[in-house]
């Protein structure tokens, strides 16, 4: 028989319950008795329901508190020394390295301990923290995580296929200092390890063990290539009483299918969302003993699945291999998709027939399962409404619009030039402006409070008149702007005190795009999001930031930043159409910001900021599909950016990403000054700014907002002194390392106060 399979499910809880208990646990108001209390209950509740919906390859330990790379890194005893002294609990050290560690009584080098690097998790929106290794490096079982989950599901009557990432994913999403080996060379200590788990596990009752292998969807070298060949070689002599499920995603196996079938894991899953053609390449391939898991259901989007051709794919499958070797299966895990569309009750019955969220995806799987086992004619009344529902959308009138597609017509590259080279703009900028050496700014939001969040919720349910609201934004934004003069800082941005978030807030004022109340999914730790649904052609009524930003303006003399969100990550910050090319879709974005750029320049806004920090993110994981995406990418951003005059600076922002594979292009974007996340790795990702001649002005972060501590100004002087070594200082602004908003004033103020002085002091020994 076919069987429904899940590579794993959403962490949060449908009300974001792990985020609140997080939250609660950080600040003291609960135990940690009562936190991992709140994982028990949320991992029995998905349990629960994967079983009601008939999936019967459930998932075990693809929970976590944080993040499961982080787990895999504790689970083998990769703990970086400098968190020795982070407290006697377990939870104290873990979090340390998720957040770093604040000092209880003002700056000390022993007390206060930074956290570890964060980046994307390959082409998602999702962060995971970069595990650090040593030469030399020792790994122990030092976690039972996997084995208590695992047994924690079985008292349940969940018998359930233990997730763990794989080995050799895990080392290359490592990092390792200097010499001449790589993370790779510490395969053998680590496969003991792994070795040592498959047999507790096995005692505890594993039947089937899922090993997330990411990485066999990217170009491979030939050292990777042995090192899974081994390394699956071990892990399958220490798994006898196991079968092994293969799971790799987020793309085609491509020419490292061959080597994934040579691997002899019991069990292999493709991703044929992403890769559909992949599965009749494999199919001749299959070793006789294989499994086939089929990814048909996308866990990466919001659309509903095109049953019949998924069921086709479902069907070409058992005719080669038989129904007992298939299971179907989401492509990747449904970590990435909010958890169920039923709350969604504003949203209207055309639009939500168009949609399903993670629990919808499962009874998807179900319904091919039971296609594949009972014919056709038994659920061919669902298999009708799926082909009404596609239908319906392919002719509704709300996703094309006649207006943008004769807009798009008339792009020429003309529009995508700036009026003149970035000397002769950084002349004209520097006139206007008057700015001094080093300047000091942000990246542009300030803390959303409890009293702002509740402002705005009291204003979109209607319990707060549009004056009022108006009244208490414009009060938060002069107390932002007051602040940051008592501060020093050289520019200013208005807070973004009306933003949810720095896509949805666009959304909701964009054609073509619809807001979800509770579509959250997890970006990083307790981080949530709530990407808006992209399903038409977009276009901009009217202003969206003017009028913000000119009554900040209104309010100092100094520069007063415009803040825009680029269209690369309006786009992939949404759940986006997939009925065009996303080129297609991003060039409708870049129009419509086009627009609001020119409107903001007439307002007398002199810096206008274009945020793009998932142009990496963006990257296909292929080198060969690389410059196709960079180049409408690159283009989207310079037709929002391009019309302005000379002596309008743009500026954009980038955090946590591998700058040295998309640095061509960011330099294309050519924006006047570029602002980065650099400082967990302690400017380390200058190093390519410098070695590759970056052209224009950069802004380097020298704290890292993402963690509680406050940073001394001698820390942010030092790393400031670092970037100046790298950079002309006369093109090197001083931000933080991303916006502001999930910290606390009390954290803010006195950061960015040591931040000021680390800037003029550095200004004054290099004048």
């Amino acid at each position: 028989m076919v069987v429904a399979a899940n590579l794993g499910f959403p962490r949060i809880g449908c009300n974001r319950e792990l985020k609140k208990a997080l939250e609660q646990y950080w600040s003291g108001a609960i135990s940690a008795d009562a936190l991992l209390s709140q994982g028990r209950r949320l991992r029995a509740e998905h349990w629960r329901v994967q079983q009601a919906l008939g999936i019967e390859r459930i998932p075990v330990n693809d929970f976590s508190l944080y993040d499961h790379v982080l787990d895999t890194a504790v689970l083998v005893g990769a703990v970086p020394r400098r968190y020795a002294g982070a407290g006697a609990a377990e939870l104290d050290t873990y979090f340390a390295m998720a957040r770093g560690l604040a000092g209880a009584a003002g700056p000390s080098a022993a007390a206060e301990v930074p956290a570890m690097e964060m980046t994307k998790w390959f082409d998602t929106n999702y962060h995971y923290i970069v595990p650090e290794f040593e030469p030399g490096q020792r790994f122990s079982l030092a976690s039972t995580k996997p084995i208590d989950e695992l047994v924690e599901a079985r008292q349940l009557g969940v018998a359930g296929r233990v997730v763990l990432l794989g080995p050799v994913s895990f080392l290359l999403l490592g990092k390792m200092p200097g010499g001449q080996a790589g993370p790779l060379s510490l395969l053998d200590g680590l496969l003991a390890v792994y070795g040592e788990l498959l047999a507790r596990l096995a005692a505890a009752g594993a039947v089937w063990v899922q090993f997330d292998e990411p990485y066999l969807a990217l170009d491979l070298t030939e050292e990777t290539r042995q090192a899974f060949s081994h390394a699956y070689h071990r892990l399958n002599q220490a798994s006898s009483d196991l079968s092994l499920m293969l799971a790799s995603y987020f793309g085609g196996l491509g020419d490292n299918l061959p080597l994934a079938l040579s691997l002899g894991t019991r069990g292999l899953h493709l991703d044929l969302v992403r890769a559909p053609r992949q599965l009749a390449e494999a199919l001749p391939l299959v070793p006789s003993s294989t499994t086939l898991s089929l990814g048909v259901v996308d866990g990466r989007n919001v659309w509903r699945t095109d049953l019949d051709r998924a069921l086709a794919l479902v069907e070409q499958a058992v005719d080669v291999v038989g129904s007992d070797r298939v299971e179907v299966a989401p492509s990747c895990s449904l970590l990435h998709v909010p958890i169920d569309l039923e709350q969604e009750t504003h949203l209207d019955g055309e639009l939500r027939g168009w949609l399903a969220f993670a629990r919808q995806k499962l009874a998807e799987l179900s319904l091919l399962a039971r296609a594949a086992n009972e014919g056709r004619t038994a659920v061919e009344q669902e298999l009708s409404a799926s082909r009404q529902a596609l239908a319906d959308r392919r002719r509704s009138p709300r996703i094309h619009k006649p207006e943008v597609a004769a807009r798009l017509s008339t792009i020429d590259p003309s529009l995508l030039e700036r009026h003149s080279a970035y000397p002769q703009r950084a002349d004209a900028q520097r006139k206007r402006l008057g700015l001094p050496r080093l300047p000091t700014t942000t990246i542009g939001s300030f803390p959303q409070t409890p009293d702002v969040r509740k402002a705005r919720a009291d204003f979109k349910a209607g319990r707060a008149s549009p004056s009022d609201y108006e009244s208490f934004c414009r009060g938060q934004i002069a107390g932002t702007v007051r602040a940051q003069e008592q501060i020093g800082l050289d520019v200013l941005a208005h807070g973004e005190c009306e933003r949810n978030d720095m896509v949805e807030y666009f959304a909701e004022q964009l054609d073509g795009y619809a807001i979800t109340r509770n579509g959250w999914v997890q970006s990083y730790g307790s981080r949530c999001v709530k990407p808006p649904i992209l399903f038409g052609d977009v276009a901009r009524g009217q202003a969206m930031t003017v009028r913000w930003s000119s009554y900040a303006q209104s309010l100092s003399s100094r520069p007063v930043k415009g803040m825009l969100t680029g269209p690369v990550t309006m786009l992939k910050w949404s759940f986006v159409r997939d009925d065009q090319p996303l080129e297609l879709t991003c060039r409708q974005i870049g129009l419509a910001l086009r627009d609001e750029v020119l409107e903001l320049e007439a307002a007398g806004i002199g810096i206008i900021q274009i945020d793009e920090p998932a142009l990496r993110e963006g990257l296909p994981l292929r080198r060969a599909d690389w410059p196709t995406y960079l180049r409408w990418a690159v283009d989207a951003f310079r037709l929002a950016a391009s019309a302005v005059r000379d002596e309008t600076q743009i500026h954009t922002h980038m955090c946590y990403a591998q700058f040295a594979d998309i640095f061509d292009a960011i330099v294309e974007l050519d924006a006047d000054v570029l602002s980065i996340e650099t400082a967990r790795s302690r400017m380390e990702l200058l190093d390519t700014f410098r070695a590759r001649g970056y052209p224009n002005e950069i802004g380097p972060g020298i704290y890292d907002i993402h963690s509680p501590r406050i940073p001394s100004r001698a820390e942010m002087e030092d790393m400031l002194r670092r970037a100046c070594s790298c950079i002309d200082a006369d093109r090197l602004w001083v931000n933080p390392d991303c916006g502001l908003k999930t910290r606390r004033w009390q954290e803010v103020i006195p950061a960015l106060e040591a931040m000021v002085a680390a800037a003029q002091a550095v200004r004054a020994g290099s004048s």
